[in-house]
């Protein structure tokens, strides 16, 4: 006896399997080429993904819909002195701009230092930023704010990852979580990424950092995010660093709900 086949997959071949990616796989033809449909879908996705790499971070909306328990919000730049020299200039975005190293040397903070702070760079895409972090933040803040002292939130302009390095260091922190916007793809132009350093000063290497990304509705969880993060922030004090030296062993929270449009969730 053979099985049936529902006649929307026999209808396309490709539907079961273009439900379990966000690649665009399958794609429907006209012709030797694709369907306008396709094309048109391509365009979008291309223009939001240009939209998010030369979007400029707001600061004031961001630090308005941050939870009040972060208090004082600083806000820095790199030497970039604007999206386009950013764009073709990623050592610029490492540095920080004189006035602002002049702000964060300045600081008054504890005798000790602090330690961690959290710096919400726009990177590739303020989009992500703006979408992810506030919620991020709160729910990070919530799990540490009892056995960490928590510095200023540093809101960061033109920034790559290495410029956390240069922040903790001036504003005396332990630890510097840098909270990026991710480069943009067709699939997704809001993704952020986390990076965590111990110890931050100029010349860290990537090595020498954690990471987790892919943080956005579809992908990974503000909640997993959020544990995969106290998870390695605990196990850096315990360690006394990060990067190759510490590895992600934190248990899986849940699993990921699937989107609406997969019909195979009833299936074996």
């Amino acid at each position: 006896m053979t099985e049936s086949v529902p006649d929307s997959v026999s209808a396309d071949p490709w539907k079961r399997l273009r439900n379990l990616t966000r690649a665009r796989i399958g794609l429907t033809r006209a012709g030797d080429t694709l369907s306008g449909a396709e094309v048109r879908a391509q365009q979008a996705a291309h223009a939001r993904a240009r939209r998010a790499v030369h979007a400029c971070l707001n600061p004031s909306g961001l630090a308005m819909s941050i939870d009040s328990s972060t208090a004082e919000v600083i806000e820095v730049r790199s030497e970039a002195a604007d999206r386009a020299a950013f764009v073709r200039r990623p050592d610029l975005g490492r540095l920080l701009a004189p006035q602002s190293a002049v702000l964060l040397r300045g600081l008054p903070g504890p005798v000790n230092g602090y330690d961690i702070v959290f710096v919400a760079a726009d990177g590739l895409s303020a989009i992500a930023v703006e979408h992810q972090v506030p919620p991020l933040l709160k729910a990070a803040i919530s799990s540490l704010s009892n056995n960490w002292r928590i510095a200023p939130l540093v809101i960061a302009h033109n920034a790559r990852v290495a410029l956390g390095d240069e922040i903790g260091f001036l504003i005396n922190a332990g630890c510097v979580v840098m909270m990026i916007g991710e480069r943009p793809g067709l699939s997704v132009s809001d993704s952020l990424s986390l990076y965590i350093t111990w110890l931050p000063r100029p010349g860290r290497q990537d090595s020498e950092r954690n990471c987790i990304s892919n943080i956005h509705e579809n992908g990974l969880s503000i909640q997993g995010a959020c544990h995969k993060l106290c998870w390695l922030l605990s196990a850096a004090r315990k360690l006394g660093g990060t990067g190759i030296r510490l590895k992600d062993e934190s248990t899986t929270l849940t699993a990921l709900p699937r989107r609406e449009s997969e019909s195979w969730e009833s299936e074996p």
